[in-house]
């Protein structure tokens, strides 16, 4: 017959085997009591046979057989034994019939098998006695005994104590572990239950928990917390998808639209050349969201950190600020950079000149004419910091943590060009080095990346070779979405 689900759990097994081994160790004390119980027992007769051998071998003749006679006559339990032999052997006075042939007369307590009879002879049996045996100057033998038979009954009481404790124990522990396994196993049920409605699509269920010290509890809370993320996600991914189909829909309609109206409208080469740029500007708005996915979801796996090297901080502020001060000249805005320090960082190089510029390139794109752009390069607290500033409008309080999501745009930036992943795209590089950024709150748009300092010492020669572009046929074509001066990029996204 099959045993019950709540017994074939490990659960139980463990606590039938913690029984077990809890019964043995009972079982090892209840024999180690039950010995010593019986040696002090036997120890203790022995020491009473010998003082009342004493006691008799020291009276008279007369006195000894009175003595006899009254200590018989005080025995209603009948454990005393008192024998007085002649030279040779034959009885004179007692309640031992013969003496034993194994007994060796030399004033030691010995166990034997005795004859016992009573006073009037009428009742004789065969009793397990400690005894002892003394010949007397007269040349009598005396041999005083006791009955063991009590000794032993008194040990097996302390045993049979000691065996039902054994048995209430080994029965309350498999009682507690097959309630345990049976709470247990409800739990498990009901979580089973839980997880099976969260597969089923229900993902605001989540798994029951009781108090906060039970460990079980415990696990279900993290279990649910990684739940609440999973959710997070699995919103934000449905999000990014109706972002991506409604920012993908727009240049491709506008594509479609042109290419349809061009070939109604069209009648000269020219006209058809200028129907095909626009398209290709569309389709190149479209493609630019696509590589912009593409490059989130590398960085993000981390499959760029086996280019990690020591990174000289300076040299890649004044590269940024090189790249974008034609950029900030032609829109009026002052582009000012401060790196007097010979900084380092360990990280990948393209990816940091990635990260600063779309900092540098959404403060020029949002700071209005006659604003100014500062790019520093400080240390402060064991960390190097990368510093960009402007005087535009900066980003809301409320909006510091929207704008590093994937297509956010605010509505006072709806208007400018860029696709919303920017600061997405930087948060992404932060985390992939494991350094920090801060969107420091004031006036104009404070943002920083903090990294741990890296000793001057430490850092290797610089690399002497331009920067990569993040997408590499933007060399060949500027990104639509950035207009015509721009050297790279993904579209900006520090919508605020």
């Amino acid at each position: 017959m099959q045993l019950p689900e709540c017994m074939r759990s490990s659960t139980f097994r463990w606590t039938l085997l913690a029984t077990g081994l809890l019964a043995a160790v009972i079982a090892a004390l209840l024999g180690f009591v039950y010995s010593k119980t019986k040696d002090d027992l036997t120890r203790r007769s022995d020491r009473m046979v010998a003082a009342q051998l004493d006691f008799f071998a020291a009276l008279s003749s007369g006195q000894r057989l009175d003595a006899i006679n009254e200590r018989l006559g005080q025995d209603p339990r009948r454990v005393q034994l008192v024998g007085l032999f002649g030279p040779g052997g034959h009885r004179i006075a007692g309640n031992v019939e013969r003496l034993p042939p194994e007994l060796k007369i030399n004033n030691s307590v010995q166990s034997a098998i005795v004859e016992r009879i009573d006073q009037n002879q009428a009742r004789q049996e065969r009793q397990s006695v400690r005894i002892i045996g003394r010949r007397l100057p007269t040349g009598d033998i005396l041999v005083i005994g006791r009955n063991v038979d009590e000794v032993t009954h008194v040990a097996g009481i302390v045993g049979w104590a000691l065996a039902l404790g054994l048995i209430s124990v080994a029965s309350l522990c498999l009682t507690a572990g097959a309630l345990l396994s049976i709470r247990t196993h409800q739990r498990i049920a009901e979580i089973k239950q839980r997880i099976q409605l969260i597969v089923a699509g229900d993902l605001h269920e989540r798994l029951p928990h009781r108090t906060a010290d039970d460990p079980f509890s415990k696990l279900t809370m993290v279990v649910n917390g990684m739940l609440d993320e999973m959710e997070t996600l699995v919103h934000s991914l449905a999000g990014v998808g109706n972002n991506i189909a409604h920012d993908l829909r727009t240049p491709l309609t506008r594509a479609r639209l042109t290419l349809e109206r061009g070939r109604t409208n069209a009648k000269t080469l020219e006209q058809l050349q200028t129907v095909a740029d626009k398209t290709i500007d569309g389709l190149d708005q479209s493609l630019s969201i696509i590589t912009a996915i593409l490059r989130l979801a590398e960085i993000e796996n981390s499959q760029r950190m086996a280019g990690f090297g020591k990174v000289e901080l300076s040299d890649l502020v004044r590269e940024v600020g090189d790249m974008y001060e034609p950029i900030a000249e032609d829109k009026g805005v002052a582009l000012c950079i401060h790196a007097p320090h010979e900084l380092g960082a360990h990280g990948d190089r393209d990816l940091l000149i990635e990260a600063v510029a779309n900092l540098v390139d959404n403060a020029v794109k949002f700071t209005p004419s006659g604003g100014q752009v500062e790019i520093g390069l400080i240390c402060a607290d064991g960390e190097n910091i990368v510093r960009v500033r402007d005087t535009g409008s900066g980003i809301s309080e409320h909006e510091r943590d929207a704008v590093l999501k994937r297509f956010y745009r605010s509505d006072r930036t709806r208007h400018a060009s860029g696709l919303g992943l920017g600061l997405n795209l930087v948060a992404a590089i932060t985390r992939l080095h494991g350094f920090r950024f801060t969107i420091v709150p004031g006036p104009g748009c404070v943002v920083e990346i903090a990294c741990p300092h890296v000793p001057e010492s430490d850092l290797g020669r610089p690399r002497d070779r331009p920067f990569k572009l993040a997408n590499p046929s933007a060399s060949a074509r500027p990104d639509p979405t950035l207009g015509a001066r721009a050297p790279m990029k993904l579209a900006r996204a520090t919508d605020g």
